[in-house]
């Protein structure tokens, strides 16, 4: 058998997979671990990997190691799957692209980068290449959305042979701090192994943060400092009904003309950005296994929709299909992209 789970272990390694195609193995192996994707290799003929997967409490850790291949999490895949984890890739050999939310950051050994599997995504490497990578809860990173989505897809450098940063620099160490702690779990005694992993998470939360902090200071833009703190208010009082652009205002203490005008520069509106984000968390709940539980009118309650008929014409307008018939079918609808943006934001309401 390919895939051995023992407690919350997943081993795979393509030598045991001589009657098998290698990669549409690791293919399963790999949406069991990160989320629906799909792996693609550059000789699938040769093709030699292996990964190696342990949770330790809410932290899990992997390790992969393969010939040249691709990992793509494509929208459809993310329609299909609600897992909105945070993975953390610490390169250790080769290199690998990582493309996410319009950007790209080539790792080399050293580098750590974050991507979202709550959106697509694509890992893709040209040689050989081993990597850690924890998944953890999105809380452990105690960042707040709009600081996790200007995060992704960008290397923070480690101190390595390519790694390229100032060794004399404590935060350039964090993610060679975490690597240690990492290779140190598999050596520790039982009792240890989850306060390392979580002490790792800790770790590469620091350095994250500590980058965040970097850009903003050195970007020295006090407009997108403050769009980020009003996007982070908005997202705390998503379910609130009587959420509305004046009350966030008073709360960030800028004018009403001023609060518009901050959304305004990234193409869209206060009650467009609140109406979509309204509609994706509605969608997620919607997408969850135990759905069926759960009406579609207190999903859209939860989520500050007062009015049930029109939080299900929103919804069809923005996923193309009536929200009953995506928590029946949502897994199936692989057609249906969750893009949205820009829609009808003129008109949106609150």
């Amino acid at each position: 058998m390919l895939l051995r789970a023992q407690w919350q272990r997943t081993r795979f390694s393509t030598e045991e997979c001589a009657f098998e195609d290698p990669v549409r193995s690791l293919c399963r192996v790999v949406s069991r671990v990160y989320g629906d994707a799909e792996v693609t290799a550059r000789d699938p003929r040769s093709f030699t990997a292996s990964l190696t997967a342990e949770w330790y409490g809410a932290v899990q850790v992997v390790t992969e190691e393969s010939a040249p291949m691709a990992i793509t999490r494509a929208a459809e895949n993310v329609a299909g799957d609600v897992r909105r984890h945070i993975m953390a890739r610490l390169q250790i050999t080769g290199e690998a692209l990582l493309t996410q939310d319009g950007r790209s950051a080539r790792l080399r050994p050293g580098s750590l980068a974050l991507y979202d599997a709550g959106r697509p995504f694509k890992v893709a490497s040209s040689v050989c290449q081993r990597a850690h990578v924890l998944v953890m809860p999105r809380a452990l990173l105690r960042l707040d959305e709009p600081s996790i989505r200007t995060i992704t897809a960008t290397a923070i450098a480690g101190v390595g042979e390519d790694a390229g940063a100032d060794a004399d620099d404590p935060g350039a160490r964090l993610p060679v701090l975490a690597t240690g702690l990492i290779q140190e779990i598999a050596d520790a005694a039982p009792a240890l192994r989850e306060p390392l992993a979580r002490a790792a998470a800790d770790v590469i939360g620091s350095a994250v943060a500590e980058h965040v902090s970097g850009n903003r200071r050195a970007a020295a833009d006090p407009r997108q400092v403050l769009l980020d703190r009003v996007k982070a208010s908005i997202e705390d009082r998503l379910g609130d009904p009587d959420l509305n652009p004046q009350d966030i205002a008073d709360q960030h203490h800028v004018s009403l003309r001023y609060l518009h005008l901050l959304f305004q520069r990234e193409g869209t509106t206060v009650n467009g950005w609140i109406r979509e984000r309204r509609l994706e968390s509605a969608r997620r709940d919607l997408s969850a296994p135990d759905a069926r539980r759960r009406s579609v009118a207190a999903v859209a309650a939860r989520w500050g929709f007062v009015n049930a008929s029109h939080f299900s014409r929103a919804f069809r307008e923005s996923f193309g299909v009536p929200p009953v018939q995506w928590r029946s079918h949502g897994r199936a609808l692989t057609g249906v992209a969750p893009c949205i943006a820009g829609q009808n934001l003129g008109r949106a309401e609150t």
